[in-house]
């Protein structure tokens, strides 16, 4: 590891710990409104942004800086820099608002625009789920090790609903199937296949603040994330109303059992 990358990782995850007492602290509890785009945003989501990029700019002023909620509505901001910083501050803000641990704070550290670590602070179980491509991943305190069970009608999946019917067509080999969890929250759903909670997940509406985090911790255990409409990285421009980049990660098992349904919705 350079010692660029181990200082960034190391203040990243400083910085991450240093908004979970707030983090939880407002907890159901913070005023929230909804924006145009019929998404929810808190106070909360606003504060733990521009507190994080506070603390990491006086280590890094050189790096450049994205979040959804502390970025400029109207501006496109061109990455220049070779390190850049993608920050969820509220991933799952419906559960947090009403009071749900189901959330977390993602945070990506990017090198030419693509993913190299993450970070993601996993409410429910009080844990930061952290790692990258060569550096491992962590569930707290301990090193995943990837594992490639067989799909079976026991597997759990995460799911966002509600969904078109072209896609609930798509995903009905694995509803019919399997156990489907909806946590509310892309970065959660991502975070626990990585760590082998969820056997795997599909995201249709997710922007690239709620994958960044993750595409770094799947690379990080040898899996991926698999893109159905254009690989959003590298990264080269940034601004609060990018288009999702919808996905589907998890076990070869999975994969193969949905990725048939999806790439043909997404073909047509």
């Amino acid at each position: 590891m350079s010692t660029h990358l181990k200082h960034r990782i190391n203040a990243g995850r400083v910085a991450i710990k240093n908004q979970i007492g707030f983090f939880r602290d407002q907890l159901g509890r913070v005023p929230s409104e909804w924006k145009e785009d019929n998404t929810r945003v808190t106070f909360a989501d606003f504060a733990i942004s521009e507190k994080i990029f506070r603390e990491l700019r006086e280590h890094f002023p050189e790096d450049d800086y994205c979040s959804e909620e502390g970025n400029p509505q109207d501006e496109v901001a061109g990455l220049t820099a070779r390190n850049a910083w993608v920050l969820d501050p509220v991933d799952g803000t419906n559960n947090y608002a009403a009071g749900l641990p189901l959330c977390s704070i993602s945070l990506a550290l990017l090198k030419d625009g693509v993913p190299v670590y993450g970070f993601i602070y996993d409410a429910l179980r009080d844990t930061l789920i952290q790692g990258g491509p060569g550096e491992g991943v962590y569930d707290g305190c301990r090193k995943v090790v990837r594992q490639e069970p067989p799909f079976t009608e026991h597997s759990m999946v995460g799911l966002h609903f509600p969904m078109d019917e072209k896609l609930l067509s798509a995903v009905r080999p694995v509803t019919e199937f399997c156990r489907v969890r909806s946590l509310g929250s892309s970065a959660l759903h991502l975070a626990y296949v990585a760590v082998g909670l969820l056997d795997g997940t599909a995201g249709f509406k997710g922007r690239v603040w709620d994958v960044a985090a993750a595409h770094a911790l799947l690379a990080g255990v040898g899996s991926g994330l698999h893109y159905l409409n254009g690989n959003p990285f590298p990264l080269r421009t940034f601004h609060p109303r990018l288009g999702p980049c919808p996905y589907m990660a998890g076990t070869s098992a999975f994969l193969e059992t949905l990725a048939p349904g999806l790439r043909g919705a997404y073909a047509s």
